[in-house]
């Protein structure tokens, strides 16, 4: 009996050292987010808008995450590469995806197999807007938006784009169907192509990002009608937005948020979304972004959520008269 007792002790004694041994050990093997470097992956290539808005960002981020933001470039398919890869990594808090007006909001109507769904991501920000202008060739005889529009009615005029389904093309469209306007489109392989056309008098118009055409304000070749937010754009602050100047509740913004594959825990992603509000409000990276267009957003996960949903709704009928297919 005395025996059953001591190795029934010896027993106990074991299994409180199991016990002590492996509480640290398990504590160790779960440390605290982010302990290694995160990659942000950019469906856009070097040296473009997204690409450009995330450097301005990444740097801080890290520094307030205390590891390394890693942008990791894949273009593509008008950005369905890099947005499927995004959606298909593991969702540990090691992958954010760059989201995009054209990936989120455009792309599901005009790409019948995107191997990606809305539903593959969660929301960590909504980082910024980006109003276009609406610009004409200097020989056109308009001077303002309602000038435009009246030419356009007696007689057929043309907008370039950056490529079919492109945002400056839905913006022209959607302009053509709340006016009337009769405007022809007409693509080019990239915003600076078309801007050339524009400036050459190969087209009659263009919707393009207000920093691209800021400089041309003195010059002979552009005449600047419009912005296409809400507001006025802090670049062109002496340009009436398209809304005042005629065309009441038309708006459109080129956008950018920041998601996780779906199934994110909510602690990392709250972890992401407080280090990007943060960065956002640092005077260096607000002034990087001001400078270059962006109107700052910030806020909630659900902020981005209930934008990307109401551009969805917007955009599918507008996609759906374009008639835009992939090829």
């Amino acid at each position: 009996m005395q025996k059953s007792i001591v190795n029934m002790c010896r027993i106990v004694c074991t299994l409180l050292v199991i016990v002590c041994v492996m509480g640290p050990g398990r504590v160790a093997a779960q440390p605290a987010y982010p302990d290694r470097p995160i990659r942000w992956v950019v469906p856009w290539p070097p040296g473009g808008g997204a690409d450009l808005m995330a450097r301005i960002i990444n740097m801080k981020v890290g520094e307030i995450l205390g590891q390394p933001v890693v942008i990791e470039n894949r273009s593509g398919a008008a950005g369905n590469i890099g947005t499927q890869i995004g959606a298909n990594a593991e969702p540990d808090g090691y992958t954010m995806t760059f989201g995009y007006s054209g990936t989120l909001s455009i792309n599901p109507f005009i790409y019948e197999d995107t191997h990606w769904r809305q539903s593959d991501f969660a929301p960590v920000i909504f980082l910024s807007k980006v109003p276009l202008a609406l610009v004409v060739n200097a020989e056109l005889p308009v001077k303002n938006v309602q000038e435009f529009i009246e030419l356009a009615k007696t007689r057929q005029l043309t907008f370039g784009s950056s490529g079919q389904g492109s945002i400056n093309h839905l913006a022209g469209v959607l302009f053509a169907s709340m006016t009337g306007a009769n405007l022809m489109h007409v693509p080019y392989r990239g915003g600076g192509p078309a801007l050339n056309a524009v400036m050459g008098g190969q087209v009659d118009a263009l919707f393009v990002v207000p920093v691209v055409v800021a400089p041309q304000l003195n010059g002979t070749k552009l005449k600047i009608l419009g912005v296409t937010s809400a507001q006025r754009s802090e670049i062109l602050p002496g340009v009436p937005t398209i809304a005042e100047a005629g065309v009441p509740g038309y708006e459109v913004s080129s956008w950018n948020g920041v998601m996780v594959p779906a199934g994110t825990p909510e602690t990392v992603i709250s972890r992401l979304n407080k280090a990007f509000n943060e960065a956002l409000d640092d005077p260096k990276v607000k002034k990087g972004l001001v400078d270059t267009g962006y109107e700052i957003i910030g806020g909630t996960p659900e902020r981005f959520t209930h934008w990307v949903d109401s551009e969805l709704e917007k955009w599918g009928p507008v996609v759906k008269q374009a008639g835009i297919r992939s090829e």
